[in-house]
């Protein structure tokens, strides 16, 4: 058996074609969703890129694990403790360990674990390629060394390539020869000068004023990355920036696939497609960033070509990104850990039926601390600490009506917050009562006390002058009496 994962960092689903987007952005990665089963309804369980990418490596939620923000205690794996044999489990138990253990060569060409110094990340790879430029690289810095492993190795038996871009990841940066194939197609009609002028007034890191997260100083290295959004050729500009990198890396997808169809490797080979988390673009106010637990941040794309599984096929259950692990491990005759908070959807990719859950919690710590309820036409948040953006403690959308978040409903829904505030304390105590052996505390309670989220974290006087001098002084008035312990 052969797998190619391709992971595609900070790409939300609603802007591929094969989603629904009206922008030609994805031709090579809609042709292998017309190959395979789409997942519409797939989150991350914990955002953003540290946390999920830990939470699929370990099949296991950031609260088990540990992981869920992006510094202090909260960005590192939880030691396996007084049950740690020779060698932890990790290499046995982790995506890429699953595999190696059911026979694969298992392979790696990208730069995550050193961007976050999360060397957990390569246990159970036999090859590691590195990058060399934290993530900052474009497609075409990678996908040389991918073409080069192709070309000496796709032919082999049993191998497993896991390749990361990151080109749809702030700052937009797909280069200037690649041009801007999109400047005379619209962005999504419901961000109207109207809605522009609302978000204008907001507070909060990446809101309308603030795209550099606390000030709006251009980065003249990354002319693609728009620094304010005064008026809607500003907004234009913004989505082209991403939608651009979502095309440019696009069109390296189709690179790689036609190099393994030239090794003749096409027909028995698994293809999966997808993302860490997705990218706000305008939702609750914030844009070109992925700092909430919502439908839009934790919501990616999930495509898998399964040979002899349905082709076509649109699979609308709700669905974990670590339910992978069992699944793969269901579908390759390997005993599940059971550590793992994963559950199988093996039948989807079987036979197109449908397995989903009642509902997910998702959670972010890293920008905000926030953990939210999916269940039905429903996206409960809870907010522990707002990240500076003046959340309320509890929101309420209806997201088949509101798909962009732009009406909360909490107080007019008080039954339907009631329902998502007992999912949320069900999965809390069932977290609680599953904790790894040594461990009691919940991690968000350690980032909480450790000073709240790490891209919050002492920048509260700074940001507090700059809504005083971009007029928006009553936020800074409301934010400081908010946080007063953080001045």
């Amino acid at each position: 058996m052969r797998i190619l994962y391709i992971d595609l960092d900070t790409l939300r689903p609603d802007h591929l074609g094969c989603y629904g987007y009206h922008r030609s952005t994805s031709p090579h990665i809609d042709r292998i969703a017309e190959q395979g089963v789409r997942f519409e309804q797939y989150y991350c369980s914990d955002a953003p890129c540290l946390p999920s990418r830990a939470a699929l490596m370990t099949g296991t939620f950031g609260y088990h694990n540990g992981v869920v923000g992006h510094g202090g205690t909260a960005a590192d794996l939880r030691l396996e403790g007084a049950g740690r044999e020779f060698r932890t489990n990790l290499g046995n138990t982790s995506l890429p360990g699953l595999l190696k253990g059911a026979g694969l060569y298992t392979v790696y060409i990208g730069a995550f674990a050193e961007r976050h110094s999360a060397w957990f990340y390569y246990s159970g790879f036999r090859e590691i390629h590195d990058t060399g430029k934290y993530g900052q690289e474009s497609a075409e810095e990678v996908t040389p060394a991918v073409l080069d492993w192709i070309d000496r190795n796709a032919q082999k038996d049993n191998w497993y390539l896991h390749i990361n871009y990151w080109d749809p990841h702030t700052p937009y940066r797909a280069p200037e020869s690649f041009g801007d194939p999109f400047f005379d197609d619209p962005p999504p009609g419901w961000l109207t000068p109207e809605v522009l002028a609302r978000h204008r007034q907001l507070a909060g890191p990446h809101s309308a004023q603030d795209l550099n997260m606390y000030d709006n100083r251009p980065d003249p290295r990354y002319p693609r990355s728009t620094s304010e959004l005064c008026n809607m050729e500003d907004v234009r500009s913004l989505f082209d920036g991403y939608d651009c990198g979502i095309a440019y890396v696009d069109e390296h997808v189709g690179q790689v696939m036609d190099a393994l169809g030239a090794k003749g490797v096409l027909d028995d080979l698994v293809v999966i497609i997808s993302s860490d988390h997705g990218e706000n673009m305008g939702e609750l106010g914030i844009y070109a960033e992925h700092g909430t637990a919502d439908s839009i941040t934790c919501r990616i794309p999930m495509i898998v070509r399964w040979p002899g599984g349905p082709v076509g096929h649109v699979d609308d259950g709700l669905h974990y990104h670590f339910d992978l692990l069992p699944t793969l491990a269901e579908l390759l005759g390997q005993p599940p850990a059971a550590h793992w908070d994963g559950q199988s959807f093996s039948t989807v990719l079987r036979e197109g039926e449908e397995c989903g859950r009642e509902y997910l919690v998702i959670s972010q710590c890293a920008h905000v601390a926030q953990r939210s309820v999916r269940w039905g036409q429903w996206l409960y948040m809870r907010t522990y600490h707002d990240g500076y953006h003046l959340f309320p403690d509890e929101m309420l959308y209806n997201v088949e009506l509101d798909p962009h978040l732009q009406w909360d409903l909490a107080l007019h829904q008080p039954d339907v917050c009631l329902q998502g505030r007992n999912y949320l304390g069900s999965w809390v105590d069932k977290m609680q009562a599953t904790m790894p052996v040594g461990y009691t505390v919940d991690p968000m309670q350690t980032v909480l006390a450790e000073g709240g989220p790490y891209h919050a974290r002492g920048n509260l006087r700074r940001y507090l002058q700059r809504l005083r001098e971009s007029g928006r002084a009553e936020q800074a008035e409301r934010l400081a009496q908010l946080h007063p312990d953080e001045l």
